[in-house]
């Protein structure tokens, strides 16, 4: 594994959302310099604790980035390749890693050698690259019907099984990879054939041994997954959807026993997790009480795990994924010029994110840390972290009441809204209503 990745903290953006592009791509083809705009939000990444910058689609595509058609070229609606360049340089100047998003199981319906099969019928060489049914009775004036990502007929799957198609995605992730990213985020990989990711991942291990790959799994045997693709890692949405549901519904027993099968995955990778993405409705939506956004904080960033943060949930942004046409324009809006320009009302979120960036970057150990229940009610948790000797508790409190917790080890609260004294051996921990704490050993 990457040294740097234990202490990797992405901020994730949605680039052509980002910068306010237009939902279509220009069809004269024509090149608006945009990328700039993101390279003015660098700073207040790294005044985040951000170390790495994730980014969304960049390549040329028809629409929203997914469906794409030159996986070579830089979205005309963000630049062109010196501002790529300029865009990496920036990035490298502030120590920002930066990972790119590689969709890979589709692309769009203006993908070249799509349009060029349906022209050249099943003999076409470009036939290979796609999954067609072609009319049974060789008649040419019907279209062929061709396999799409979950039925979307402008998103073509790719024929994985394909040498030339094998060949296409291994090129592409080098190209890049040697233009200077440090990593790829692999859309829709459980869509993917295990096999087709054995068969592209050793030629870019070899020439990039230090890049950082992990894919998008929604749910299944994440473990399995990774053993079986040779990726590093695996988004976890489980533990997203368990963060924000136990707190919803006052039942941290259910984060009590994901957070038992996040450990179980420790034995075999450390997971991507995240609160919040491009995906899904915002963490500061998502929950019924505003007062729990700091608890599902808590858990992302001191739990084992490699975080991203998505653009915005650091201002508590606010925003609902709806399944139809444009339902992401809410979570994916056009962010201001420069950080100064954002409302006054989010900056307390932002400075909590950086306490507790900075309490995991000073405790880098918790990338890999074990996780141990040691007491649980619906509204109340006792957690454990540790990994060799070094160990973490946290408190959390969801009810109107405080409540009062003993350690048996002497130990002082580093963040959160609690008490610690002194018992003996031991320490007593008062936890305020709504609050929570994060408590280290006393060595002193």
């Amino acid at each position: 594994m990457q040294d740097w990745i234990e202490t990797a903290v992405w901020w994730h953006v949605y680039p052509l959302g980002f910068v306010g592009a237009e939902r279509d791509a220009r069809a004269d083809g024509s090149v608006a310099q945009r990328l700039d705009r993101l390279t003015a939000w660098l700073d207040y990444a790294v005044e985040l604790g951000a170390s790495g910058i994730l980014l969304g689609p960049i390549f040329a595509s028809s629409t929203h980035g997914y469906d794409t058609v030159d996986h070579f070229r830089i979205d005309p609606r963000l630049g062109d390749d010196a501002d790529f360049d300029a865009f990496i340089a920036a990035a490298d100047r502030r120590g920002l890693r930066v990972v790119l998003d590689g969709v890979f199981n589709h692309v769009g319906r203006s993908f070249p050698a799509f349009e060029r099969a349906l022209r050249g019928g099943p003999a076409s060489p470009d036939a290979r690259w796609f999954r067609f049914a072609w009319p049974a009775d060789g008649r040419t004036d019907e279209p062929p019907s061709y396999a799409t990502f979950e039925g979307h007929s402008h998103l073509v799957t790719l024929n994985h099984d394909e040498p030339v198609v094998i060949d296409h995605v291994t090129r592409v992730m080098n190209h890049w990879l040697s233009r200077g990213i440090d990593g790829w985020r692999l859309d829709a990989a459980y869509a993917v054939p295990r096999t087709f990711w054995r068969k592209v991942l050793p030629d870019v291990r070899s020439k990039h041994p230090d890049a950082y790959i992990f894919g998008e799994v929604i749910h299944g045997d994440y473990a399995a997954f990774v053993h079986e693709t040779g990726i590093d890692a695996v988004t976890q949405y489980e533990l997203w959807k368990a963060i924000w549901s136990s707190l919803n519904d006052r039942n941290l027993f259910e984060l009590s026993w994901a957070l038992k099968r996040h450990d179980a995955m420790l034995d075999h990778f450390v997971p991507q997790t995240f609160i919040g993405n491009h995906d899904v409705t915002r963490i500061a939506t998502q929950l019924h009480d505003e007062r729990h956004l700091a608890h599902a904080l808590v858990i992302l960033l001191a739990s084992a795990g490699t975080p991203s943060i998505y653009s915005g949930d650091e201002q508590a942004f606010r925003g609902v994924k709806e399944h139809r046409a444009g339902g992401d324009d809410a979570i994916r809006p056009p962010f201001p010029a420069t950080p100064s320009d954002l409302a006054p009302y989010g900056w307390r979120t932002y400075r909590l994110h950086q306490a507790l960036i900075g309490l995991r970057r000073r405790h880098r150990w918790l990338h890999r840390a074990r996780s141990r229940i040691l007491g649980v009610q619906n509204t109340n948790l006792l957690l454990e972290l540790s990994h060799a000797e070094s160990r973490l508790w946290v408190v959390l409190n969801m009810a109107d009441e405080p409540i009062m917790r003993v350690l048996d080890a002497r130990a002082h609260c580093i963040a959160g809204d609690s008490v610690a004294s002194q018992r003996g051996r031991g320490t007593e921990i008062t936890v305020p209503g709504h609050g929570w704490s994060v408590v280290e050993p006393d060595l002193r």
